[in-house]
C-alpha cells in the first residue's frame, strides 16, 4: 500500500497535558513538531495525577471519547509505563483491535524486574500480544526485554526528544547545583542532600535546588538534620520559563536515580549546557560517555557522588567540557527533528503491516 501521509490518523493516548512527568514532557514537544500535523494527531487524555474522583472522570470521559474517536483514526499510540498504567489503557487497546485499528505501545518504563516477575509477567504479555510494535527508550531496554514476553519483531528504539529550550533571556550561572523532578526515594533525592552535606562547608556560597513537588517535608527535614538548610533551596514544581531559568542558571545538574526510562530531565540539563551527575539507570547507558558528556555514580553511592559533585564545583574547565560534549549529543541524536523522521517511519511502516 502506497500511503499519503496526509491521509494518516493517529490517536495519542496517555496522561493529561497537566500530569507532571517526562510522557507530559514528551508528548508537548510532539505537539510543536511536524509530526502533529501531518499525522493529524490527537492527543486523548486518559489520566492526571489527582485524586481518586478526579482520575476516575479522566478515565471514563476518555473511554466514551475513545468509543467515538478510534473507529474514525487508523493508528492508537498508547503511551504507558507501570503495571497500573497498562491496566488502565487495556480496555482502549480492546476496542482498537476489535475496530482493527493498528495499536502502538510506547513503554516509557524499564525495570525487567517487574515486566519479567510472576505478578506482571502476564500483564505485559498481553500487552504484546494486542501490540503491532512497541517502543522502547534504548538499546539496553530493547536487548533486555527482548524474549519470552516481547518479541524482538515487534520492538522498535526510539529516544525521547529534547526538549526545546526557547528563551528570550539569557540567564547568568549561579553556584548552584539543581535537581528536578519527584522528590520521592527512587529518584535518590535524599542521597544528594546527604552527599552536598558533607562537603558543603568547604563551599558555602554554593546551594543545593531541590526542585519538585513530593516529598517536600522530608527533604526540608534531612536538610535541617544536616545543618545545610540555609544553603538548601525547595521552590515546589517549575515548569515554563521558571523551568528555564533554573536549568539555565545551574552550574550543575544531579539525578541520582534508582530507577528511569528515559529522563528528560538529563536531555534538558544537557539542552541548556549544564554539566550532569547522574546514574546509568534506565535507557542512560546507551549515551552516557564517563568524563566526555557527564560524570557517573552508582546508585546509593554517596561517597562518589559527592566526590564527583566537588570534582565540578572545583574544576570550572571540566565544567566547560561536558556541557559542551553534552550540548552537542543533545541537539544531534536527540534532537526533535531526528526523533520525528523515526516516528513518521514507524506510524507508515506499521499501516503497511499485514
Amino acid at each position: 500500500m502506497d500511503t499519503d501521509n496526509r491521509h494518516i490518523k493517529v490517536l495519542i493516548i496517555a496522561t493529561s497535558r497537566h500530569t507532571r512527568g517526562g510522557i507530559t514532557s514528551v508528548l508537548k514537544t510532539y505537539q510543536q513538531s511536524a509530526l502533529w500535523d501531518e499525522f493529524s494527531c490527537k492527543w486523548l487524555e486518559s489520566h492526571c495525577d489527582k485524586n481518586l474522583l478526579v482520575k476516575l472522570y479522566y478515565f471514563i470521559s476518555s473511554f466514551i471519547q475513545a468509543l467515538y474517536y478510534i473507529p474514525t483514526y487508523d493508528i492508537v499510540h498508547i503511551h504507558t509505563s507501570r503495571p497500573g498504567s497498562v491496566i488502565r489503557k487495556l480496555p482502549y487497546i480492546l476496542y482498537a483491535r476489535l475496530w482493527k485499528k493498528k495499536v502502538i505501545s510506547h513503554l516509557h518504563f524499564f525495570e525487567t524486574h517487574v515486566v519479567f516477575s510472576k505478578r506482571y509477567k502476564n500483564l505485559y504479555r498481553l500487552l504484546s500480544r494486542l501490540s503491532h510494535k512497541i517502543i522502547v527508550l534504548s538499546e539496553r531496554c530493547k536487548k533486555e526485554y527482548t524474549g519470552e514476553i516481547f518479541p524482538a519483531e515487534k520492538m522498535c528504539v526510539i529516544y525521547n526528544p529534547i526538549t526545546t529550550i526557547q528563551s528570550t533571556t539569557t540567564y547568568q550561572r549561579k553556584k548552584q547545583i539543581l535537581f528536578a523532578g519527584l522528590l520521592i526515594p527512587d529518584k535518590g533525592y535524599k542521597d544528594l542532600i546527604q552527599a552536598f552535606a558533607s562537603i558543603a562547608h568547604e563551599y558555602p556560597d554554593w546551594q543545593l535546588v531541590l526542585a519538585g513537588s513530593g516529598e517536600i517535608a522530608e527533604a526540608q527535614e534531612l536538610a535541617c538534620q544536616l545543618n545545610i538548610s540555609s544553603q538548601t533551596l525547595l521552590p515546589g514544581w517549575i515548569g515554563g520559563e521558571e523551568k528555564n531559568r533554573y536549568f539555565s542558571q545551574a552550574s550543575i545538574f544531579c539525578l541520582p536515580s534508582y530507577s528511569e526510562g528515559f529522563p528528560m530531565v538529563i536531555l534538558e540539563a544537557w539542552g541548556c549546557k549544564t554539566p550532569t551527575v547522574t546514574t546509568p539507570v534506565g535507557g542512560l547507558p546507551d549515551v552516557l560517555i564517563e568524563n566526555e558528556n557527564a560524570l557517573v555514580f552508582t546508585p546509593g553511592d554517596i561517597p562518589t557522588l559527592a566526590s564527583h559533585l566537588k570534582r565540578l564545583i572545583s574544576d570550572e574547565t571540566l565544567r566547560k567540557h561536558i556541557a559542551d560534549k553534552s550540548h552537542s549529543m543533545a541537539i544531534t541524536k536527540f534532537a526533535t527533528s531526528a526523533i520525528y523522521n523515526d516516528i513518521k517511519r514507524l506510524y507508515i511502516n506499521t499501516l503497511r503491516q499485514i
